[in-house]
């Protein structure tokens, strides 16, 4: 009795150790998605900047997979963010994925349907917005809650306890939100958590970066924008907001790696569109559509990765999708495709054949033009180049030079928001471009002989086609449409455009109304100017 006691106990400890060693086998990746607001592709110390210092970006794309070609789904927030969580295109969104609009109950996110799978999730900061939600119940059409997911709690910095190294820093404690969420709403859950941080966006506070031992000699100025110093110290506190935002990200990994879940999370980390400066955000060039990227997940990814493919925003619901193993059902098509095989792939670098190109667009961004009408480009980015339509060449590319006086409503304010003593009035130009010193620098120096070909180049009526070489000329400054030797890859790119916004269903190409976006109702502030015409 004693023997076959002893060999039933062992038996039962062997079985209850297979069966454990099964369930961490199988055990489902928790997912940490990471995205700052407004910063371009070049400003991560992994990328090289000189005067952004990233450690917790620089460790998920080095010992993770970099990737050096991603681009947002618009150079605007909301439309890309909708992008992102719907894996569609904005353009097939409706005002789901129109700036300040709707964000209508058909439009399931990935996250609603990865709470049906048995995950956990929650968000602290910026999830998808700015959008209207539901207001009530009796709001039958729009969504209730963010389609990031739900903030389970408000932990925010108090004047006893401010670590805040600049006023323009908001108020939310990022990495402590994030603590609760997992010590009170996980339990033994795998989770998804939306970390959105509001920084980058405007507005900074001017001289922050004095503060921070920064220097202006350090600063790197994209060639669209005059080298000087207003520029330079604009760019610097750009570049102390980043790193509050990586900040808490690093704080989040390294309570990740305390409790032992780092290994067993997959960590993403980007943004949703470019730099909020001139010629950038709201501008479907590099430095307002090419986004930092970077995967980790050392139990399913080989890390040490650059990869070179072009991938888009909405490449990411779907291989969230399929590596966490959740049904579709419930979601409208997805349009992107999963990453996954990319991800898992062992070469350190790998190219595509049949991911040939990666699509961007825009419509209305702030309310910056006649009846509210937006600037729509389509943009598509094959091999080193970019291509641009500009669907309404014949508006303002960063809004009207004019407005009506919000104060007098039948009086209009000076050309280019310019008082009798040259002085820049607060939002009274050029507005789908945040108010800032650099914009400010730009327009009251416009007829300086340094300052002119910039002002032209930012501010200027754009021709309906671009075409850039972005390995060559990454700040898009040499426009290669129609010269006889880009003949071939204009028209290709173009050819490949005009297919995906056909595929897709883009009101802009097919359908009855090609103007419906600039009918969609917008619940940010309006602003009115006169009528171009």
């Amino acid at each position: 009795m004693k023997i076959k006691t002893i060999v039933l106990g062992l038996f039962m400890v062997f079985i209850s150790s297979s069966f454990a060693q099964n369930r961490t086998k199988t055990k489902r990746p928790n997912i940490l998605f990471a995205i700052s607001d407004d910063q371009s592709f070049a400003h991560t110390s992994f990328a090289g900047s000189n005067f952004v210092n990233t450690p917790a970006f620089d460790r998920i794309a080095r010992e993770g997979i970099y990737f050096e070609n991603c681009y947002a789904g618009s150079p605007g927030c909301a439309p890309s963010r909708s992008a992102i969580v719907t894996g569609r295109h904005h353009w097939q969104n409706e005002q789901s994925g129109q700036h300040a609009s709707s964000w209508l109950k058909k439009y399931v996110p990935f996250i609603d349907l990865l709470e049906k799978n048995g995950y956990v999730t929650g968000r602290s900061g910026k999830g998808v917005s700015p959008f209207r939600y539901a207001r009530n119940d009796k709001d039958a059409i729009r969504r209730k809650t963010d389609a990031g997911g739900i903030s389970h709690s408000e932990i925010r910095y108090t004047k006893e306890a401010d670590e805040r190294v600049a006023s323009g820093i908001g108020k939310a404690n990022y990495a402590e939100n994030f603590k609760y969420f997992i010590e009170n709403v996980k339990k033994d859950k795998p989770f998804f958590f939306w970390y959105g941080a509001k920084e980058p966006h405007r507005a900074f506070e001017k001289g922050a970066w004095k503060r921070m031992g920064k220097q202006l000699k350090d600063a790197e100025v994209p060639g669209f924008l005059p080298d000087n110093n207003v520029i330079r110290g604009d760019l610097l506190d750009y570049a102390v907001e980043i790193e509050w935002f990586d900040l808490h990200l690093q704080r989040m990994l390294n309570y990740l790696e305390e409790i032992g879940e780092l290994e067993n999370t997959i960590v993403i980390v980007t943004s949703d569109n470019g730099m909020a400066f001139p010629l950038a955000k709201a501008n479907a060039f590099e430095y307002g559509a090419h986004v930092p990227m970077a995967i980790r997940y050392p139990k399913g990814f080989p890390g040490g990765k650059i990869v070179k493919d072009p991938i888009g925003f909405i490449e990411l619901a779907p291989t969230i999708i399929e590596v966490t193993e959740t049904k579709t059902e419930g979601m409208l098509p997805l349009t992107g495709k999963s990453l996954l095989p990319l991800l898992r792939s062992t070469s350190r670098s790998e190219v595509q054949t049949a991911k040939k190109y990666v699509f961007v667009g825009r419509e209305r961004h702030s309310s910056s033009r006649y009846k509210n009408w937006g600037y729509p480009q389509r943009m598509i980015r094959g091999g080193d180049c970019i291509f641009i339509w500009n669907l309404k060449p014949e508006r303002w590319p960063t809004g009207a030079p004019q407005k009506y006086n919000p104060e007098k409503p039948n009086e209009l304010l000076p050309m280019f928001g310019l008082d009798a003593n040259g002085k820049y009035i607060k939002k009274a130009a050029f507005t789908d471009i945040d108010d800032s010193p650099s914009k400010i620098n730009i327009i009251e120096n416009y007829n300086d002989t340094f300052i002119k070909p910039y002002f032209d180049l930012i501010y200027n009526k754009r021709p309906e086609f671009e075409l850039y070489n972005v390995v060559k000329d990454p700040f898009c400054l040499n426009n290669l449409a129609g010269r006889s030797q880009y003949i071939a890859t204009e028209n290709e790119l173009k050819a490949a455009l005009l297919e995906e916004l056909k595929r897709t269903g883009d009101p802009r190409t097919v359908g009855p109304d090609p103007e419906i976006f600039d009918s969609y109702k917008r619940y940010s502030s309006m602003r009115a100017f006169p009528n171009p015409n």
